[in-house]
């Protein structure tokens, strides 16, 4: 049952990013990432009633900054949805995996003792260097020379994603419920929107186009739950690996429903981002057993 959460989790997720890129054709990324949040606060609000979790929490600090950084990344991978291809779109924002290993790798190389032998982070270094070579190899023939941009702020998606990730880290170790840190996260994703709105200006209302924002806040919130339930017993490598589905997923998506073809190399690509990321989850998995979900 926890794997068939978590391929459910990634099914809401890939069906959220699709939502996404029709609503992106008439709403700017931030009106996205404001209305994502409001109906998030929403379900984890009544999530976190029903599990008897306040929403009190003694780090305030942690979680604005936590809230920062995924929005960032949110709107990132949000703009990128609109201006990519949807499986290249996603695969850059499950980048994140890789992401983290380069972090532990260059954190390992900054700690390193020459004293004390060469540092043991060989594995994790050869699956961010495959991870490097997929980006190269699923970019260069997928991305047109006006998509360059989209590209970029994708790449972007998944660095910041893997900050995110790691603040999350912070707070479970200190005990903060997923529930009450996902709910600050959707509370700054409404505020950054709003911000964001208030700079850009609002897109014209059309009751027919707004429609499509209900999903992508509905689908976010369900996939968040499902992810939630995958994790809340056991079997997290297997659970943290099966995420990746949702590339499938979103592939599939992109060819039936935007007409996206994938070249062989592109798809080489993705495979090498696919397998370096679920590399880098079993060997931070050594490190950090029982690390909580990566968002997307």
């Amino acid at each position: 049952m926890q794997a068939l959460w978590m391929v459910l989790a990634s099914l809401f997720f890939a069906t959220m990013a699709v939502c996404v890129k029709v609503a992106g054709a008439w709403f700017s990324a931030a009106e996205l990432v404001f209305y994502r949040g409001l109906l998030g606060m929403l379900f984890m609000w009544l999530v976190a009633r029903q599990q008897r979790v306040s929403l009190r929490t003694a780090y305030p600090g942690m979680h604005a900054w936590r809230s920062m950084i995924g929005v960032l990344s949110l709107g990132a991978w949000f703009y990128a949805i609109a201006g990519l291809p949807l499986a290249t779109a996603m695969t850059l924002n499950y980048l994140s995996s890789v992401w983290i290993a380069a972090f532990l790798v260059g954190g390992a190389l900054l700690a390193w003792n020459p004293r004390g032998g060469a540092p043991r982070q060989g594995p994790l270094a050869l699956a961010v260097l495959a991870g490097f070579a997929g980006v190269v190899l699923m970019l260069r023939p997928t991305i047109a020379q006006d998509q360059a941009l989209a590209g970029v702020v994708g790449l972007l998606s998944g660095i910041t994603a893997a900050f995110a990730y790691l603040q999350v880290m912070a707070l479970g170790r200190l005990g903060e419920p997923e529930s009450r840190t996902v709910f600050y996260f959707a509370v700054g994703s409404a505020l950054a929107g709003g911000a964001g709105m208030a700079l850009t200006g609002v897109s014209d209302w059309d009751w027919a186009h707004a429609l499509w924002l209900l999903p992508v806040g509905l689908l976010a919130s369900l996939g968040q739950w499902c992810m939630t339930r995958a994790y809340s017993h056991g079997a997290t490598l297997v659970v943290a690996n099966l995420q990746y589905s949702g590339l499938v997923f979103g592939a599939a998506y992109g060819l039936l429903l935007f007409d996206e073809a994938i070249t062989p190399t592109g798809w080489l690509g993705m495979g090498l981002i696919v397998a370096s990321g679920v590399a880098a989850t079993v060997l931070r998995e050594r490190a950090a057993p029982n690390s909580p979900a990566e968002e997307h």
